[in-house]
């Protein structure tokens, strides 16, 4: 009978930093959902809008890194809660504004700080050539994985993007 060949160390090392990451990113989801009825993505789909002001459903998708039609059912998910609204243009009426309402105001003043703003708070402070070496061992990780494809935005958030807050 053979022995089980010894483990790398440094194999279930990266293995268990990525099981961290993973599990940190799902407890922060489902914490966030359970203070504020809110997920990460919504949250950040919030903020730019705050930031920005009145977009297009297209301009969001381009700015979160997704696809129509996930915007589209996230802003269903957000309209629905009265957080956003959605109006017709004055000029074009085949163009819809999306804009955030009192009530997504107030929501997204009284969420807590999400594991996302968190990481850019520490990730910003790096030096430049700390970031470059994250996000080139990422890119490789994500190549590993084959998950280089798959539609993300730039969110730490666990499941399906458009989802409700309460399926945590």
């Amino acid at each position: 009978m053979s022995e089980p060949s010894p483990r790398n160390s440094t194999e279930e090392h990266v293995l268990i930093e990525l099981r961290r990451i993973i599990r940190s990113t799902q407890l922060s989801a489902k914490t966030l959902a359970r203070e504020s009825g809110i997920t990460p993505s919504q949250l950040v789909a919030l903020q730019m809008l705050n930031e920005q002001g009145e977009m297009t459903a297209s301009q969001l998708a381009i700015s979160m890194h997704l696809t129509q039609a996930t915007v589209t059912a996230l802003l269903d998910r957000l309209e629905e809660r009265a957080w956003v609204s959605r109006l017709r243009h004055d000029t074009d009426r085949r163009r819809i504004r999306i804009l955030l309402t009192a009530e997504g105001t107030q929501q997204l003043m009284a969420a807590p700080q999400s594991l996302h703003e968190k990481f850019l708070n520490e990730f910003r402070q790096l030096q430049t050539w700390e970031q470059t070496s994250i996000l080139a061992a990422l890119q490789r990780v994500g190549v590993m994985l084959q998950a280089a494809s798959f539609d993300a935005a730039p969110v730490l958030d666990a499941g399906r993007i458009d989802r409700p807050a309460d399926s945590e």
